[in-house]
């Protein structure tokens, strides 16, 4: 038995490690029975699902008639350019407010891309800033600051 696929064994490992910790955690809350289920019910069969949907995964990477591949180098660079984006908009949301928020969202995750482009930044910009008014303070009217506190106070 050879592994013959390393992108299909390591997605099955993660899949299965995310799984059985989801699952694992979700026994701290009441899970009940089929007819009367408490809020760990969901998660707990969720993360079974997902363990095996791993497991099955990683077992065909092992298959004969499975392709041969390798993983590719991850894109460190990349993956800690999106995550601090994130971050930098959790940390900056309630003093800077929304707005300026997104655009430095926006900008840090944009270098992230090999096909970056100012025209393309801008106009991902415009159209989150856009959709965030309509959906967050009109539609659902949450209640975080727009503008920085700063300029409103």
């Amino acid at each position: 038995m050879r592994l013959r696929n390393q992108q299909d064994f390591w997605a099955g490992v993660m899949f299965t490690l995310i799984g059985v910790l989801f699952a694992f955690f979700s026994t701290s809350y009441e899970v009940g029975t089929a007819a009367r289920m408490g809020p760990g019910y969901f998660p707990l069969l969720l993360g079974i699902l997902l363990a095996l949907l791993g497991l099955i995964i990683g077992w065909r990477s092992f298959a004969a008639s499975h392709p041969k591949s390798t993983l590719a180098r991850t894109g460190w660079r990349e993956i800690l350019l999106i995550l601090g984006s994130v971050a930098l908009f959790g940390a900056t949301l309630s003093t800077l407010g929304m707005v300026i928020a997104i655009v430095l969202l926006i900008l840090v995750a944009s270098i992230a891309s090999h096909e970056f482009t100012w025209k393309g930044t801008i106009l991902s910009i415009v159209v989150l800033l856009i959709m965030s008014e309509l959906v967050f303070v009109k539609g659902l009217e949450l209640q975080f600051p727009v503008w920085p506190t700063f300029l409103t106070n």
